[in-house]
């Protein structure tokens, strides 16, 4: 059982130079997770990676000629629910129709999603008014 209650709130500009300051904020959560019995190494890799890729998604096609120069990364923690909501303000996508990457002939690009719908228990998307928002969520039980 976790009975930590975290709430982080980050905005970055849409730079890949933030990645790792992401990243590692999910590595440090880890580390408060109070009563958390899992690996904790494998979790604090895991939610690296994916705020990591789900930032850099966001940056990446936040070229929309409307934009705003921002990616705000929402992390919540309450009753061993781990909820992460990245909001930018780019072109949008459909969740559904991003393929299942080609391992046969693996790119260098292609596999966030991939990554992140693996690692976590479940990926939405909704596109809002004034942005869109990848809500990732972890059961830690």
């Amino acid at each position: 059982m976790c009975s930590s209650v975290i709430q982080v709130d980050v905005i970055v500009p849409t730079h890949t130079k933030y990645l790792d300051l992401i990243g590692s904020i999910g590595e440090r959560i880890v580390k408060e997770l109070d009563g958390f019995t899992g690996d904790r190494e494998a979790l604090a890799y895991q939610l690296n990676l994916v705020l990591t890729e789900a930032t850099a998604n966001a940056i990446k096609h936040a070229n929309d000629t409307h934009r705003k120069d921002t990616v705000r990364i929402s992390i919540h923690l309450h009753h061993d629910i781990l909820n992460i909501k990245v909001y930018d303000h780019g072109q949008g996508f459909d969740l559904d129709k991003v393929p299942t990457p080609d391992f046969d002939h693996p790119t260098e690009s292609g596999m966030g999603l991939f990554f992140i719908r693996s690692m976590m228990d479940s990926v939405t998307y909704t596109r809002q008014t004034d942005c869109n928002v990848l809500e990732i969520i972890k059961y830690l039980k």
